[in-house]
């Protein structure tokens, strides 16, 4: 949940609407502001897709894997003999002298010495499995590994969010191909104007459906407090401020331009709450829904409030 924000809608929708207001810092021109500050929300939303659908992608899959790797290997032995144990309580000393009664008398030592064996060679067989796989996995060599990892980047390359960000990027550096969609005298500015069309309503209806995932987080969850609080803290107070030290650290080295709203732009990035597309990827493995469901709840509460304060303070540092 720390490990990757909201950088797509919210940078749309809040950034553009503080050079909407009188006396922003960032320049009297309202319209010009506004012209970068989309510019620098669709970089953002490009780039944090990217990342999302690699990075955090990759992070939710091991996660889930490994989740029910571990629910198929749960014994379920363990469970039913505590069962029969409390069953044969509730029967009273009937049960308890069932469950303690000896071999019968007719059984011999050695065909009670060939049921044990015969028992160690089923449990043996049960083993076996388990150990041939885990010894195939350690017999992985560097070049299956590396092609495992190579092609798991690929398909996570396929996901349409990183194809869309792709061409879009190729679009916008390659000079020929912009002047053909955008522009006023672009020959194929249509598919500008239906695109950004597409784009305009795409933002009420992630609102939408993100109000339709806090709605689930309303529900009880083994998630424990002390779990929501870190989350908060990591997510509004430390990352905030990391991101002041980082922004002033790259400011100071020239490693950014001098325009105060593009780092406004970068310092906001570290107080945004999580990407909704966690919450996507975790239906999508069927891993954490609905303890992604109730930080999910928490933080966007707290960033009604901590967004404010935190705006305040970036206006500030960069004035």
């Amino acid at each position: 949940m720390t490990n990757a924000g909201n950088l797509g809608n919210l940078l749309l929708i809040i950034v553009p609407a503080v050079c909407d207001e009188d006396g922003n810092p960032f320049g009297d021109d309202s319209s010009t502001c506004r012209s970068r500050s989309l510019s620098y929300s669709s970089l953002s939303m490009a780039l944090g897709g990217l990342f999302i659908w690699t990075h955090t992608y990759s992070l939710m899959q091991k996660s889930g894997k490994l989740y029910h790797k571990m629910q198929s290997k749960s014994i379920q032995c363990p469970a039913d003999s505590d069962e029969e144990h409390e069953q044969a309580k509730e029967d009273g000393p009937a049960g308890c002298a069932d469950e303690e009664a000896p071999l019968p008398t007719s059984v011999k030592p050695r065909e009670h010495e060939h049921e044990h064996e015969h028992g160690e060679e089923e449990e043996h067989q049960m083993e076996a499995p388990l150990l041939s796989c885990e010894s195939e996995v350690a017999d992985k060599g560097f070049w299956t590994k590396l092609k495992d990892a190579i092609h798991q980047f690929i398909e996570e390359l396929m996901a349409p969010p990183t194809i869309s960000a792709i061409i879009g990027f190729v679009v916008g550096l390659v000079p020929w191909l912009k002047s053909l969609i955008v522009g006023d005298g672009a020959p194929f500015k249509v598919i500008q104007d239906s695109l950004q069309l597409m784009g305009d309503g795409t933002i009420p209806c992630i609102t939408l459906i993100l109000g339709g995932n806090l709605t689930q987080g309303l529900r009880k969850s083994g998630l424990k407090r002390a779990v929501i609080v870190a989350v908060l803290c990591v997510r509004f107070v430390l990352l905030p401020l990391i991101g002041i030290a980082v922004v002033r650290a790259a400011y100071g080295l020239g490693f950014l331009s001098r325009d105060p709203l593009y780092r406004y732009v970068l310092m906001v990035q570290f107080a945004v709450p999580p990407a909704m597309n966690i919450g996507t990827m975790a239906q999508l493995f069927d891993v954490g829904q609905e303890e992604c469901s109730v930080i999910f709840l928490w933080t966007y509460l707290v960033a009604a409030v901590a967004l404010t304060a935190w705006s305040t303070v970036f206006m500030s540092v960069l004035s």
